[in-house]
């Protein structure tokens, strides 16, 4: 895996262990040799992940939004791009990616998730999408896609299109699994 598009919070969170965990996954990412793309804010998980994996000699591809570079700053000592739309960040950031991770975050990080996933089922894309459910952030998350598929609006491929994990040491592993998968 060349480069892990994550998605998360621009605030830290309630729970030092989010911010811990992020540092994690950037870290990781960096000692084995993969690119972390991210939202290009210097702010919270985001800042965390993209700090880290800057600080352990990795490389960081960051995409921001004009609009956000003055709420959010940007991350100094690593790549990045100013776009015009979320829209353009959004899809700089998949196309940027060979897997999707996310993060703990709020409203934004859900809807990217629940897009790149939507991505998924409409058949446009195979690229691991995985969860850390540290702490059990997402698992009302996991609850509403089961209940989802309970209810018929959905097949039960949707719970094997999203792979939820509880440790940010699970998180690379788990998408070069899945990688291996589809390239099979």
């Amino acid at each position: 895996m060349k480069s892990l598009c994550v998605y998360c919070g621009s605030n830290p969170g309630d729970d030092p262990a989010f911010g811990e965990a992020a540092r994690f996954v950037g870290t990781d990412a960096a000692k084995r040799g993969c690119r972390i793309v991210y939202g290009g804010g210097k702010l919270g998980l985001m800042g965390a992940t993209a700090g880290a994996a800057r600080d352990a000699g990795g490389k960081v591809f960051g995409v921001i939004p004009e609009f956000l570079v003055e709420l959010e700053g940007i991350l100094e000592g690593v790549d990045h791009k100013v776009v015009e739309t979320m829209h353009e960040r959004k899809m700089l950031m998949f196309e940027e990616s060979d897997a999707i991770c996310a993060l703990p975050g709020g409203i934004g990080t859900l809807e990217e998730l629940i897009e790149t996933l939507s991505w998924a089922r409409l058949s446009l894309h195979q690229k691991p999408i995985i969860v850390l459910n540290l702490k059990g952030f997402w698992s009302p998350l996991q609850d509403l896609f089961e209940h989802i598929v309970e209810r018929g609006f959905a097949p039960p491929a949707l719970l094997r299109e999203v792979i939820f994990v509880d440790r940010p040491e699970e998180v690379i592993p788990a998408a070069e699994k899945r990688l291996l998968r589809t390239v099979v």
